[in-house]
């Protein structure tokens, strides 16, 4: 496997180029803006970008996947459940994807968003045994991604349900995997899309997220959800607009 995490130190962003040099094709997950960067990452390693994976449907930033994906002639891939106002491939909880060697398994993680995803990887040329997987904004190194960046004010329990689907993504999916598997996530340090915890270092693993990661420490979902809600930073003063420019709709529908 070829693998790159393409670090945004300003931003706290983090997107990945995962690749095969036998086939030569990759993926690239959680791209911003700028396509030349990623288009041009994957050429100086002699690979084509086949497949672009949004973990879910981005509040703090401008997505760069549709316009990577239209740029490098490869499919653009969301989780089915994301509300988006124009065509891409839907991943399905379970669904996998295969890029040479690169065994991708889509794991729906709602919380952070209603269709938010986490990625298990597997490279099989060293085993059919999950190496990491990328969260998203779904877990973070010391934190988890926030439930409050929702564009319907008419439902103000959704948050409080959103984070609650959130423990139970955690809790019921990610932390039933074993403790050594790395934990890449979308976001580290300075993003807004986490509580006050979120760490500068942009890699855990499961384990160390289990023992030392404040919000899973909690005895119960509803102490969860209490935590979560209380540890938030402030909204992203323009995220509206820039989540309904990743859904494809006009910022006054």
């Amino acid at each position: 496997m070829i693998f790159v995490q393409m670090l945004e130190e300003h931003a706290g962003c983090a997107a990945y180029l995962l690749g095969c040099g036998s086939s030569g094709t990759c993926g690239v997950v959680d791209p911003l803006a700028d396509p030349d960067r990623y288009l041009q990452a994957a050429r100086d390693r002699g690979l084509r970008i086949t497949h672009v994976i949004d973990t879910h449907v981005h509040g703090d930033h401008v997505s760069g996947g549709r316009a990577l994906a239209a740029a490098a002639g490869a499919a653009y891939y969301l989780h089915e459940a994301a509300p988006a106002r124009f065509s891409f491939e839907k991943l399905k909880d379970g669904v996998a994807l295969d890029i040479g060697v690169v065994h991708l398994t889509a794991l729906h993680t709602p919380g952070h968003t209603p269709d938010s995803i986490c990625l298990l990887v597997e490279d099989r040329s060293r085993g059919a045994a999950p190496w990491f997987v990328l969260t998203g904004d779904t877990l973070m190194v010391g934190d988890v991604g926030r439930p409050d960046l929702v564009l319907d004010d008419a439902d103000p329990d959704l948050p409080v349900r959103q984070a609650a689907m959130l423990y139970d993504s955690i809790v019921g999916r990610l932390l039933t995997l074993q403790d050594g598997l790395e934990v890449l996530p979308g976001h580290f340090g300075v993003s807004p899309c986490g509580g006050v915890n979120m760490n500068r270092k942009a890699s855990s693993t499961i384990g160390f997220e289990r023992n030392f990661n404040l919000a899973l420490r909690l005895p119960s979902r509803d102490a969860f959800v209490r935590y979560v809600r209380a540890t938030l930073k402030p909204q992203p003063e323009n995220y509206r607009e820039i989540k309904a420019k990743n859904l494809g709709l006009r910022y006054e529908d």
